[in-house]
């Protein structure tokens, strides 16, 4: 089967094969992984998606690094293609969507019956093979954490991205007034046309100002759920448009800078702060993460949220993938699709 392969920590822009680059050349000699317990599925991949975290475990700057050498990869939706002997659940032929620590970027990836979700009718699979991490992420803190109202007001930062194209999203299923920033006209329209209530700039606009105009227009106090997968000084600022009471969701630092919220400000202020580690609901409240993302899949079926795929990619082109994340080029998800079908397009 065809996988790629991390060899050494580098830049995954880089093509495979190459001296510099992480991954060996793609072929197609690697083995098909054999079931290892009488309730593991071996599912065909259709699509799997590219992550920010992706990138940095890549590199070797996540905060789980797997030993060398490892196949990279997290979410993914395929086709059953053999099940042990004690699986009752699933059956080749099953259309399904999971995730996985790593091992997702090949042909074959083997996992527990009770790690699979059943993508429903009408769901594109490379629709579900996008829906986990970044969905899972947004509705576990926005639906979870901070437990987000009809009427309040939420900002999106990094709103285009994979992660922020789900937070509007869900804000909007929950009846929230969406204010969303991001970099470029393209990008603003797609946050329109998903329901964002204001859209902001960041390249052109002063944020705070904006954000401020457009609440006291619409007769409200401010915010009152920040969604941050971004960090730096616009977390900072956006700190000044926070009501009373607000929830700070940490998602991430794409920005690559850390920001210092002051504890006697959010004492003051009463503010919640939620450090949102999704993949570490496996391990601490398995239980959650399975029902929201059941949740999701029954929302994906009914047209509530769509997972906008802004570019596709065949596994040989994955460096291309990974160039176009850290290029800020994708508007919702970037995802490898498997097979001599998939059309990489830019």
């Amino acid at each position: 089967m065809e996988a790629l392969v991390v060899r050494r920590l580098g830049d995954p822009t880089l093509p495979p094969g190459g001296d510099d680059s992480p991954f060996e050349a793609i072929s197609g000699d690697q083995p098909v992984p054999e079931l290892s317990s009488p309730t593991s599925v071996r599912v065909r991949v259709a699509a799997t998606s590219l992550n920010f975290a992706n990138f940095l475990q890549v590199q070797g700057k996540y905060q789980e690094q797997p030993p060398l050498p490892f196949v990279p990869g997290s979410d993914y939706a395929g086709v059953v293609d053999a099940v042990g002997p004690a699986v009752r659940k699933f059956r080749p032929g099953d259309r399904v969507c999971s995730l996985a620590n790593v091992g997702s970027f090949a042909e074959f990836i083997v996992t527990e019956e009770k790690g699979l979700f059943v993508v429903p009718d009408g769901c594109d699979l490379v629709a579900a093979g996008a829906l986990p991490v970044a969905f899972g992420t947004s509705h576990l803190a926005l639906v979870h954490r901070a437990q987000l109202k009809s009427g309040q007001v939420l900002l999106v930062l990094g709103a285009a991205g994979g992660v922020g194209v789900s937070a509007v999203q869900i804000g909007k299923v929950s009846g929230a007034i969406v204010i969303a920033v991001a970099r470029g006209i393209e990008k603003l329209h797609y946050l329109k046309s998903i329901g964002a209530d204001h859209v902001i700039d960041s390249s052109k606009e002063n944020v705070i100002e904006s954000a401020k105009s457009f609440v006291k227009a619409r007769g409200l106090k401010g915010v009152d759920v920040l969604y941050d997968p971004v960090g730096g000084k616009l977390t900072q600022d956006s700190l000044k448009l926070l009501n009373w009471g607000a929830h700070i969701l940490l998602i991430g630092f794409a920005s690559g800078d850390v920001p210092v919220i002051r504890a006697n400000v959010a004492l003051v202020k009463n503010w919640t702060i939620h450090g949102l580690y999704w993949g570490s609901y496996l391990i601490h409240r398995p239980a959650v993460l399975i029902d929201s993302l059941n949740e999701l899949l029954s929302w994906l079926s009914k047209g509530l949220i769509t997972a906008k795929i802004s570019h596709t990619y065949r596994l040989p082109e994955a460096h291309l993938a990974f160039a176009a994340l850290r290029d800020r080029k994708a508007v919702g998800k970037v995802m490898l699709v498997m097979g001599s079908s998939a059309k990489s397009r830019l």
